[in-house]
Order: structure tokens, then sequence, then C-alpha cells
């Protein structure tokens, strides 16, 4: 598999860049895979400029590719007035203009960085509703370091088992979308519960709620 950690830190050398890569480094030990780190630092003129131009640069498009086509992503952001930083919004926002479905069924690993253990909550009352809206697939487990935490056993075991939770759900999906590429000649997966035999699922063709009900208002 295929792993992208995309890191919103800003110093160097950056905590929160340092958890990605540990994160990485724990998931591939489980299971091989190529991993590359995406520094949003590098790209933050770019990312300014696209939101008035309306188009990329080019090495602002290469690393939305790279995130589109992982098989699992990492997303690390240090902590900025309780919730992600702007930085790392501003991705997943130009992200998600350019490809709504790029996120679509991805399986994603969140983490976060900070000064304090307070903000901990972070990662359930921001980033996990975040990538819950762009229709990723979120693992159960997501990792905050605080300050006080690197070198601490408690944070090991919370990165190995994040890193397990990744690798195993990357594999499952894997299958799976092989599984009914062999069935169904494609990338959708045959329902049997819930609806006919042979019908299909295809997360790329799920209509939000609020497109859904936008329409049902506008033809009432």
């Amino acid at each position: 598999m295929s792993v992208v950690v995309v890191s919103a830190g800003l110093s160097v050398p950056s905590s929160t860049r340092l958890l990605g890569e540990r994160l990485a480094a724990a998931a591939t030990g489980q299971a091989p895979a190529d991993v590359r780190v995406i520094e949003l630092r590098d790209l933050a003129v770019d990312i300014a400029h696209n939101f008035t131009s309306g188009f990329p640069a080019p090495a602002l498009a290469e690393a939305m590719d790279a995130v589109a086509g992982a098989d699992g992503l990492i997303v690390v952001t240090p902590v900025f007035s309780a919730s992600y930083s702007g930085l790392f919004k501003s991705f997943f926002d130009v992200l998600g203009v350019r490809d709504r479905e790029a996120l679509a069924g991805k399986p994603v690993l969140i983490a976060a960085t900070g000064g304090t253990p307070r903000h901990s909550l972070v990662l359930d009352h921001a980033l996990r509703p975040l990538f819950a809206h762009l229709r990723a697939v979120v693992v159960p487990t997501g990792v905050y370091a605080a300050s006080q935490d690197w070198g601490d056993k408690g944070l090991d075991a919370r990165i190995e088992r994040a890193a397990g939770e990744l690798a195993a759900l990357t594999g499952a999906l894997s299958a799976a979308s092989d599984g009914a590429d062999a069935v169904t000649g494609g990338g959708a997966i045959g329902v049997t519960r819930g609806g006919a035999a042979g019908d299909k699922f295809d997360a790329r063709n799920v209509v939000p709620f609020e497109e859904q009900l936008a329409a049902l208002r506008s033809t009432g």
C-alpha cells in the first residue's frame, strides 16, 4: 500500500512532522508500504494563490494528486486556538474544491500536537468531523501528543494501536475492492444486505444529505 503523511507543522524541526513519521513507520512496520511526507509549510503560498486564482501551482497539484491516489492517509496538525491550523484546513479546502471525491472511502489516521494535554479533544471535536464531512474512513484511534508526552510509553502505545488500525483498514478495503472488481468488473461493491443481490454501491455516487434536502425544498 502507499501511505501519504500530510504535516502542517511550521517549525524546523517540527514535532508535528515527527509524529507523522513515527505513525507512518509504525504502520509500514505492519504492512509493506511506500511512504511520502507532504509539508504544507512549503506549499503555503501556492495554497493562498489557489484561493484567488482557482488554479493550483504544479507543486500543489502534484501534492493533491498524491493525497488522492494514496491507499492510506496520515494527517497531523498543530493545535491553534483549540482547533486545527488554518494552513491545514486551507489545504483540504482547495483539495475539496478541485476534487470533492478525493477522500471518499479513503482510510485516514488523524493526529495532532500541542503544548498541553487540555487540547487533546481537538481530535474528536474538530478533525474527526472534518474528515467525516469529506467522506473519508477515519480510524477509531486518533493520536494527540502534548509536549510532555514525548518519550512516554503511553504515546508509543497509542501510535502502535492507531497505526495498526490504519494498516488493517487499508488492507481490508483494498481486499474488498479487489474482490468487488473480480465479481462486478468495476470499482463498485455488490450489495446483498439491504438491497437486491447484484445492486452496486459506489461511495463516489453518494449525494450529501444537504444536497438531497436542498433538492426536496426546490421541488416542494
